[in-house]
């Protein structure tokens, strides 16, 4: 088992493919099938080049705060394509390509930036649960659905997507507690990416890596190379295979970094240098796996150019289509929190647009 293998209180790293896209040891790269690693590279890719143009769409006052995914997306997508089409994804706020990966579309999630609560339905079938912003809350829902999955005798795991900063959060120890204590097929990544908005992990706790605190829950964790998209897409695999075999969760750290802000509302010059950023910026995880697919001829860098003017084309087109849906209806601000409104928020409601009205608008 990789968790055996990998210790993370010997402070082991699971890696696959080194910084420059380079095989570390043929044993540990994990079988997957062509396709699934073009499809894995080009969901990187557009996740990137969307990632982009949001923040740009922002700046222009196009676009509500919004969470850039830059750098992270390999610790987004890897995870993701280890499930099955039946298993459970539960996002934090950051996973727009893990997101894309499993079905979501890039107009559903440029919506949800714009302001429209309809960005947050997503179909049935694709599993998906809403975006969460409050920090760590989406580990208890994941706990519930994965022991929902085993109450019920369903074959299927939740795959729960939390931040370094998350960690320090009161949810996150409810949920891997419950989830442990009923062996419940859980599979837990936190996307440390190396900063809570502007605290720094080494603030965030005394244990040595985040891994590690898998061993209070008395389940197995691993630090992974999450720039690496091989090595996450093992340790995941291998993680979902446990949870369905009945040995309950595992706690996946994937050692990642936020290379632009934390949000759009964050200044991250004020708190972090420049020789960090160019530090991650060499490991750099579409790089890397762009490098890999080269050596192995199923990507050629003209093919890459061409990806990339037809994803920022698409990016384009997508988001003009999400402009035109206009303003939410103040109703829809309301609607999809309770079954019934509470009727302090209906009196809420009902103060408001009688406020509107004695403005005239």
């Amino acid at each position: 088992m990789l968790t055996k293998k990998f210790d993370p209180l010997k402070k082991k790293i699971f890696q696959v493919l080194d910084h420059e896209g380079n095989i570390v040891d043929e044993k540990l790269v994990p079988k997957i099938d062509d396709e699934t690693l073009l499809k894995m590279y080009k969901t990187m890719l557009l996740g990137r080049v969307a990632d982009t143009k949001a923040l740009q769409y922002q700046r222009q006052g196009r676009m509500l705060t919004y969470a850039p995914i830059k750098g992270q997306e390999a610790a987004q997508v890897a995870p993701v394509a280890a499930l099955e089409k039946k298993d459970w994804m539960v996002p934090a706020f950051r996973e727009m390509a893990g997101m894309m990966y499993k079905g979501a579309s890039l107009e559903k999630l440029y919506l949800y930036w714009y302001g429209n609560e309809e960005g947050n339905h997503f179909d049935e079938e694709l599993r998906i649960l809403p975006i969460s912003v409050p920090i760590a809350s989406q580990v208890n829902h994941a706990a519930g659905v994965a022991y929902a999955a085993k109450y019920k005798g369903d074959k299927e795991v939740a795959l729960v997507f939390v931040g370094d900063g998350g960690t320090s959060h009161g949810e996150f120890h409810e949920g891997l507690n419950f989830a442990a204590v009923t062996e419940s097929p859980l599979v837990v990544v936190i996307q440390n990416n190396q900063w809570a908005i502007s605290t720094p992990r080494e603030a965030q706790t005394k244990a040595q890596n985040l891994a590690s605190k898998a061993i209070g829950y008395g389940i197995p964790g691993i630090l992974v190379d999450g720039n690496d998209p091989l090595a996450m897409y093992a340790a995941v695999k291998e993680a979902r295979q446990n949870a369905l075999d009945g040995q309950g969760p595992t706690l996946i750290e994937a050692l990642t970094y936020r290379l632009g802000p934390h949000t759009t509302s964050d200044d991250p010059t004020i708190y972090r240098d420049d020789k960090e950023l160019k530090h991650w910026e060499a490991r750099d995880p579409i790089i890397r796996f762009k490098k890999y697919l080269i050596d192995k001829k199923l990507l050629t860098e003209e093919e890459d150019e061409k990806l990339q003017k037809e994803y920022n084309d698409y990016s384009n087109k997508t988001f003009k289509k999400v402009e035109k849906s206009g303003l939410v209806p103040l109703d829809d601000v309301f609607n999809y929190t309770y079954e019934t409104l509470p009727k302090d928020l209906q009196k809420q409601l009902s103060d408001y647009k009688t406020y509107l009205e004695s403005e005239g608008k």
